[in-house]
């Protein structure tokens, strides 16, 4: 199975492309979509949901998996950072591509077996399950190839029944 992990950002979106085969993973692709502070926030969105229509178009993943937003300060990020979800994944829609949904918390225990990892705990497992001999910079990269990891792992699972009928219902499959 490929699949495409997504950090959702305005100022940087982190995209990571796994294959996923018997509890193996490979590497196939990652980096950032990127938009620059000062630019009408509008064309900051147009560069996101080109970048990743591009991502998925080169790659065709049979799946994405993105985080699910969890604000508990800054209201105004919180706002662009949605905005810019919402284009995320209407490039996914109109791709085609099956879209699933994690909390940060389902990522930490699908990666480390631990809701409370901290970041360089969920980096070092990332790093050791895709062979990478270092992490890719930013961070956003990083937690993209951990979200592939983590659809990845849950795929198969209960969890995962419910969430396919849930995008059956939504019409996002």
């Amino acid at each position: 199975m490929k699949i495409l992990g997504i950090d959702p950002g305005y100022a940087i979106v982190g995209y990571g492309v796994i294959e996923s085969e018997n509890g193996k993973y490979r590497p196939l692709r990652y980096g950032a979509v990127t938009t620059k502070a000062g630019v009408d926030f509008s064309k900051r969105l147009l560069g996101i949901y080109d970048g990743i229509s591009a991502v998925i178009e080169n790659t065709k993943p049979d799946c994405v998996a993105i985080e699910k937003l969890f604000f508990q300060n800054n209201q105004k990020t919180a706002i662009g950072v949605a905005e810019a979800r919402g284009v995320i994944l209407l490039a996914c829609v109109k791709a085609g591509v099956h879209i699933f949904e994690y909390t940060p918390l389902q990522i930490k225990v699908a990666i480390t077996g631990y809701g409370r990892a901290q970041k360089p705990q969920i980096m070092a497992v990332t790093k050791a399950l895709l062979g990478l001999a270092e992490m890719p910079k930013p961070d956003d990269i990083a937690d993209a190839l951990a979200l592939a990891i983590c659809h990845s792992r849950i795929a198969g699972t209960t969890l995962k029944q419910r969430m396919l009928q849930d995008s059956k219902r939504k019409g996002l499959r």
